[in-house]
């Protein structure tokens, strides 16, 4: 391929970025059971194919110039620049819109940490907050801020392709978790499910994601 492709090359931007995601990964998400770490190895593969096209070699640009003849005379890393031949006016649009994504759920992400952390310190069940809203906003903070950075941000084949399959996964593993919440906690927790949606507040509830208050006890029982 003759074609010069701005924006890559960059692979030490590309090493740093990805040595710091990923410890924040294993730092918050902290793996134990294999599941975990099966589920954390497939975010990491994400990571890894995603920051070295972002930064070094754009291979998703490269299939199409090969396969499906792109002949453009400026390419840029970037797909939706290239597809929409917008350059870097639609690199720009889609880094601001991909980062509010991103940082959006990197807030979820830490804010339901932190309250299930404090819970867990107190020997109870999570259920203020975030966690009045929906049973697994650390969950929902990943797939936002993947979403955000591997689809609207800069998509790759890869990212595109493994986001369904990472949502599969910490689904699944969220039911396994649920099964040992109903051990510990029992009815409490099954009318706790009964109320609460699992990943997505409900309709008439989206305000207060933006508003939760950290005094505010049980709002899943509110009418």
């Amino acid at each position: 391929m003759k074609e010069h492709i701005a924006h890559s090359g960059a692979w030490g931007i590309a090493l740093i970025v990805i040595v710091f995601a990923s410890w924040f990964l294993y730092r918050y998400l902290a793996p134990k059971t294999w599941r975990e770490w099966a589920g954390a190895g497939v975010i990491q593969a994400f990571i890894i194919a995603l920051y070295a096209e972002m930064y070094g070699f754009p291979l998703t640009i490269y299939l199409l110039v090969r396969f499906f003849g792109i002949d453009q005379t400026y390419l840029n890393a970037n797909l939706w620049s290239t597809l929409l031949d917008l350059g870097d006016t639609g690199m720009l649009i889609s880094m601001l819109l991909g980062y509010a994504l991103l940082f959006l759920g990197i807030g979820l992400f830490l804010q339901g940490w932190r309250e299930l952390y404090r819970a867990r310190q107190q020997q109870q069940l999570a259920h203020d907050g975030l966690y009045g809203l929906m049973r697994h906003p650390q969950y929902t903070g990943l797939f936002i801020a993947l979403f955000g950075e591997g689809v609207v941000h800069w998509p790759t084949v890869f990212s595109v392709a493994a986001l369904p399959f990472i949502i599969l996964v910490y689904g699944l593993l969220a039911r396994r978790e649920e099964a040992r919440m109903v051990e510990l906690f029992g009815e409490e927790y099954q009318e706790y499910r009964r109320q609460v949606p699992m990943f997505l507040p409900q309709w008439r509830r989206w305000r207060q994601l933006f508003g939760w208050s950290r005094s505010t006890e049980r709002p899943w029982l509110w009418r």
